[in-house]
């Protein structure tokens, strides 16, 4: 059976946490699909845990990072893709699988990029830092009332992508999640549809996060300026990288 859906799991030492989220997949996604573990070593205990554990109605897949942390992980599953959407999705949510066939709609009916939202109607964010909290919620409202970007959450990692996005648009940003906003708001520039659908977030009881905020401030402040030259005009569509050849599929649509 083909599959409509690739879903993109970042992990790092989840351990059998990752089973609960394999499991709310399963009990909770109708959409055909398959999963992709991107890792980092071959010692990690997410693999020991999975390979292990009970067998799963779905194809998983190992994908050894080719690169060097968070961000190296997620392009090198990009890489590895194939299916028409792609959802990057974290290695401890146990709480959103039921969100995901939402997300798929949104994509059938036209969205390049459908957000989860943390901050739109029906969504929550518990248990962040104040620091983080202050940071992602402040950047969120200006992003969305002042640069118009169409999401209510822009800077969360837990986001669909098309395969034209992943094929057509070049990704210059090398740390941390900060290719999520890259992408949203190159997207937005070219006029591509964008949509998002309510998710919660809670704060991880274990694993360990990858996110850092102080250190990946200024690689996401690039973005952000990047999505305010869009509102005031002063960057068009044309000025959007995009990877060899593929400037006509952008010019499409």
């Amino acid at each position: 059976m083909s599959t409509e859906l690739d879903i993109l799991i970042p992990v790092y030492n989840e351990g059998e946490s990752i089973l609960a989220a394999l499991n709310a997949l399963k009990q909770h996604v109708k959409t055909p699909f398959q999963v992709l573990l991107c890792y980092d070593r071959d010692d990690d205990t997410t693999l020991v845990a999975v390979r292990n554990g009970p067998p799963f109605p779905f194809i998983v897949r190992y994908v050894k990072n080719r690169g060097h942390g968070a961000h190296g992980a997620v392009v090198t599953g990009f890489e590895e893709s194939t299916a028409p959407a792609v959802l990057v999705y974290p290695g401890d949510d146990d709480y959103n699988a039921g969100s995901v066939d939402a997300m798929v709609k949104e994509h059938r009916d036209g969205a390049e990029i459908v957000a989860a939202s943390r901050f739109m109607s029906g969504g929550c964010m518990v248990g962040c830092p104040w620091l983080k909290a202050a940071l992602v919620r402040g950047s969120a409202f200006l992003l969305f009332r002042v640069a118009r970007v169409p999401t209510h959450d822009p800077s969360n990692g837990f986001r669909l992508f098309s395969r034209r996005v992943i094929k057509t648009i070049a990704i210059e940003s090398t740390v941390g999640f900060t290719y999520s906003l890259e992408l949203l708001a190159k997207c937005h520039r070219l006029g591509w549809k964008i949509s998002e659908v309510p998710v919660a977030w809670y704060e991880r009881k274990s694993g360990t996060s990858r996110f850092r905020v102080l250190p990946w401030l200024p690689h996401y402040l690039v973005w952000f300026f990047y999505c305010f030259a869009t509102a005031t005009r002063l960057r068009k569509p044309a000025s959007v990288r995009l990877k060899e050849s593929m400037g006509e599929a952008a010019s499409r649509g």
